[in-house]
């Protein structure tokens, strides 16, 4: 069944998954085709500064991502659009656009997305994991610790199913460093 032309719908990959910051009407699984999720932007101010940027995800082309498609009442949309490009677009490093997303029960909506701009200079670009690593360990910005934006990512997707081995691999390289220390200091 088509959503109704006066529906409005926003796709979540990364944060936005597990703190939207926004009223909704509607939660659901979604797959955006053309695009996938990557820690490839530097973060100068939510995760990281200037001077210690932090990485931050965003959509790049290829592939396919599965997140969040959030349904958004007519009546809180103008709201909730400029909530959200205050919050994404500080730095205007991703592109707004409109993309179709299909729902678990297969229905296609039109989500607004943002999406990684290559030609920005906080586009990171593809990074090994140990470049990742690097970035995030220590970085804090506005937003809290970087640590703890990837962590809650990857636990998000873990428990809706999603497989991302690449989140994953990093959540899995911050817990083997830091949860060593938080063992000795409970067993001291």
């Amino acid at each position: 069944m088509p959503s109704q032309p006066s529906s409005h719908w926003v796709f979540g990959y990364g944060s936005l998954i597990w703190r939207p910051g926004f009223v909704f009407e509607r939660a659901e699984r979604a797959l955006l085709r053309g695009v996938h999720r990557r820690l490839c932007i530097y973060s100068h101010l939510h995760r990281g500064t200037a001077e210690r940027p932090g990485l931050v995800f965003g959509l790049e082309r290829g592939g396919a991502c599965v997140g969040m498609a959030f349904k958004i009442a007519e009546s809180d949309w103008d709201e909730v659009r400029d909530y959200l490009r205050a919050r994404e677009q500080v730095t205007m490093v991703y592109v707004e656009t409109h993309r179709p997303a299909k729902l678990a029960n297969g229905e296609i909506v039109e989500t607004l997305t943002f999406v990684a701009d290559p030609h920005h200079p906080q586009y990171a670009g593809r990074l090994s994991l140990e470049e990742q690593f690097a970035l995030v360990d220590g970085a804090v910005g506005e937003a809290g610790s970087n640590i703890e934006y990837v962590i809650n990512t990857a636990r998000h997707l873990k428990e809706m199913g999603i497989a991302d081995r690449q989140v994953q691999a990093l959540a899995a390289m911050i817990a083997s460093k830091h949860a060593p220390a938080e063992n000795q200091s409970a067993a001291g």
